[in-house]
């Protein structure tokens, strides 16, 4: 969402000929997030987003778009690609594959109440439900490759007992079995800021954004993901408040029941999310790439999560949490 690609009007007013769309009238860099170039795109039409993909290599967009439009078609509150006349939803701009979403009303919740985590449980239930038929697959860009480059680039700039949390938790993740967990298409990224909500009470999703992480991957582990950004008590302490632990999981396996080794290996599975974010947070941080816009996450949030999730019982929590 940071700005690493520029994009002039007269550049883009060139590309978007491609597309059904009217002429441009207003263009605006998106300055949050690390990953991808982002612009909010008013055209005589409508309005849109625009992604330049800075690290997706242009042969996966097809399964991050394809799910989009997927998720879209099956009823779930996700932005529709836009095709070109060829009716491809992606193509270069300024050497960086591109793609044209439209863009959906709303605005992220930050703070969530035990109503808003049942609204995220069912709908990523029903996501999970609704891949079933999703028939393109993708490594996940943040697996265990990416872990262990991620581990030893980031080793030199971190405290011994830093050294010593990396070490445990890598190695619990490696040996602990996710892989053999239900899978599919997922979003991996389901945190706050990426679900906007468009009614006067902030109930109902106008639409679930930035499908960059998806892959395919545990259903378990993303809800986990999910947990562990909507359901934090205190952000000082990382730690988990049960009523909203309690509402989401109720609402999801009101959907989609998981299998008792999804909720055997539960908190595992907070642990990998945990890992996977404080990991990329690292990297970003101690080193960054260039970009006229970069907004790098602090770290220690997810260290604290970290260290607050090795903590839990060995279990699905129960309602008496």
């Amino acid at each position: 969402m940071s700005v690493y690609t520029n994009v002039t009007a007269e550049e883009l007013s060139i590309w978007l000929e491609r597309y059904r769309v009217g002429a441009l009238r207003i263009q605006t860099p998106i300055a949050a997030g690390i990953e991808n170039t982002n612009y909010f795109v008013t055209t005589e039409i409508g309005d849109y987003v625009l992604t330049l993909y800075e690290r997706l290599p242009a042969a996966d967009l097809p399964f991050y778009l394809g799910l989009m439009a997927h998720l879209a078609q099956a009823g779930l509150p996700v932005p529709m690609p836009e095709a070109d006349y060829k009716g491809r939803y992606f193509s270069m701009l300024n050497d960086k594959p591109a793609g044209l979403i439209a863009r959906v009303a709303g605005a992220p919740q930050l703070m969530p109440t035990a109503a808003y985590c049942v609204v995220i449980g069912e709908v990523l239930a029903r996501m999970h439900l609704a891949v079933a038929d999703y028939p393109k697959t993708l490594a996940s860009s943040r697996g265990q490759d990416w872990r262990d480059m991620a581990a030893q680039a980031v080793w030199p700039f971190l405290s011994k007992a830093q050294q010593q949390l990396l070490d445990s938790e890598m190695a619990a993740v490696r040996d602990g079995g996710i892989e053999q967990l239900p899978c599919g298409a997922i979003h991996g990224d389901l945190f706050r800021d990426n679900v906007l909500f468009d009614d006067p009470e902030g109930t109902r999703i106008g639409g679930i954004i930035d499908f960059g992480f998806a892959a395919t991957d545990a259903f378990g582990y993303d809800l986990a993901i999910a947990v562990n950004d909507w359901c934090i008590a205190d952000p000082a302490i990382g730690d988990l408040d049960p009523l909203r632990v309690a509402a989401m999981l109720d609402a999801y396996q009101s959907v989609r029941t998981p299998t008792n080794d999804e909720k055997a290996r539960w908190p595992l599975l907070l642990r990998a999310g945990a890992l996977r974010f404080w990991l990329s947070r690292l990297y970003d941080y101690h080193l960054p790439r260039e970009g006229s816009l970069v907004h790098a996450h602090n770290p220690a949030h997810f260290e604290r999560i970290l260290r607050q999730r090795a903590k839990l019982l060995p279990a699905w929590p129960t309602r008496e949490l």
